[in-house]
């Protein structure tokens, strides 16, 4: 047997003080969920927006580049394609949201031209900065989706400490709680009782001895 079950006023006072406790702690965790789901649903329609945008922006940019090859040439336009430097400049930072790590992402959005604009058709320019769009509306979005993730997890891990809290430790301790209270009344009824017999005993023998002088 746990001897912090025990009557006695010192586990009353640990099982109030852990009742406490565990009442304040999932408080606490009530609030990080809140505040992590309200986080979620913000990060939610800014994905839902950003990918509108980008399918919007993928459809203009395609319609420029059919345009531009039709203009230039699609031999031109793939030569200029391949002088395109490979991305490097993105880096990837971290910021914390209630404990929750999600990323933070920069890139540089300068691009200089590898060609001569008197060279090309304005099509050409065109596509290129519509996939360049593309480019950086894709990078955000997937900073939105993984902080997304990041948060859903730590909301599911959240909920079930929450729950452990409210269905098992604070039950467990409010029931203590009052089992230690009801045996400790129930001792101070019997301790009363007892000095009330010891009491009238001792009124008896004392009168007795009274009686018999």
């Amino acid at each position: 047997m746990n001897p912090n079950t025990f009557p006695t006023k010192g586990n009353l006072i640990l099982a109030k003080n852990s009742l406490a406790l565990a009442t304040q702690g999932y408080e606490l965790m009530d609030k990080k969920r809140n505040i992590l789901i309200r986080e979620l649903m913000d990060l939610i329609d800014k994905a839902s927006s950003i990918q509108r945008e980008i399918d919007t922006t993928f459809s203009a940019a395609y319609e420029a580049l059919h345009q531009a090859n039709i203009e230039n040439g699609i031999s031109f336009v793939q030569e200029i394609a391949r002088t395109v430097p490979i991305e490097n400049s993105i880096r990837v930072k971290t910021r914390s949201i209630m404990g929750t790590e999600i990323p933070l992402v920069e890139s540089s959005s300068e691009f200089l031209p590898a060609y001569s604009f008197h060279n090309v058709r304005p099509s050409l320019d065109v596509a290129r900065m519509h996939f360049e769009k593309v480019k950086q509306l894709t990078i955000e979005l997937s900073m939105i989706e993984n902080s997304a993730y990041r948060l859903a997890a730590n909301i599911k891990k959240t909920q079930k400490r929450a729950n452990a809290l409210k269905n098992i430790t604070i039950p467990t301790y409010t029931t203590l709680v009052h089992d230690i209270s009801n045996a400790l009344e129930e001792k101070e009824r019997e301790e009363f009782t007892r000095l009330k017999v010891i009491k009238r005993n001792n009124t008896r023998k004392k009168a007795k001895g009274n009686n018999e002088k």
